[in-house]
């Protein structure tokens, strides 16, 4: 996460047409899974990870969140949060989550949406998140799934004609960083497999609730592309609760 693509103008530009970045949650192909995983944000004070424009922050605040604390690298992510998403609850702050200091028992919940494939170290993190977290408390986060990061190019493999041939896996089991294209730019993202995602969530004191592999709802399956996404997962959503 130390690395901070959307603070480059030409790169910034390029997310803003994003549709999760213009239409919101609805814009977004994982949020019909995500949201059936969110826990109940009602008088809870509330930590988001990675939080961008703020979308997510806005969601625990209109569903009663008591405080919202929204957590970004990237100062022009904040900016737009600040203009399109703020709430009297909510706080947005510029710093790596890698860098976060809070008190023990900080938080009754922790959300992070597709953040957490930029940390190197996630096991430091989910430490620290446990630290943070309220016995009980709920962490729920989405990340590019490890069929996804593997490889490293994020891309597909194609015919001489450009058809979409089978999307490529490999170097599974050696995880760590990978320099993948998006949105036509070199980005730095680190690859770990689902047992490392979920034992590290057990080493360090969490159950796991849920893990979805999210497909694309019906309703967006006109969008160019987006049947091709039946063919790989993406991503993957897991929820957990402090023990």
């Amino acid at each position: 996460m130390k690395e901070n693509k959307y603070d480059n103008e030409a790169f910034f530009k390029k997310y803003a047409e994003m549709e999760r970045s213009k239409k919101g949650l609805s814009g977004a192909g994982e949020w019909h899974e995500l949201r059936k995983l969110m826990p109940d944000f009602k008088d809870k004070k509330v930590l988001d990870l990675g939080c961008g424009y703020g979308w997510h922050c806005k969601y625990a605040a209109e569903n009663g969140a008591k405080s919202v604390t929204g957590i970004d690298i990237s100062h022009k992510m904040l900016a737009k949060a600040e203009e399109i998403n703020q709430d009297p609850v909510i706080e947005y702050r510029c710093a790596a989550m890698e860098d976060l200091s809070f008190e023990e028992n900080s938080f009754d919940a922790v959300i992070s949406s597709l953040a957490f494939h930029y940390v190197s170290d996630f096991g430091e993190l989910v430490k620290n998140i446990s630290q943070w977290l309220k016995k009980g408390g709920d962490l729920v986060f989405s990340a590019e799934h490890p069929v996804f990061t593997a490889y490293g190019s994020q891309d597909w493999y194609y015919d001489k004609d450009g058809n979409i041939l089978h999307f490529p896996v490999d170097n599974y089991y050696y995880e760590g960083q990978r320099e993948a294209v998006f949105l036509g730019e070199k980005v730095t993202k680190y690859h770990r497999t689902i047992t490392t995602y979920i034992n590290t969530l057990i080493e360090n004191g969490f159950e796991i609730r849920s893990v979805v592999e999210p497909q694309p709802p019906e309703e967006m399956m006109d969008i160019p592309g987006m049947r091709d996404e039946m063919r790989r997962p993406m991503m993957i959503i897991i929820a957990a609760i402090k023990r």
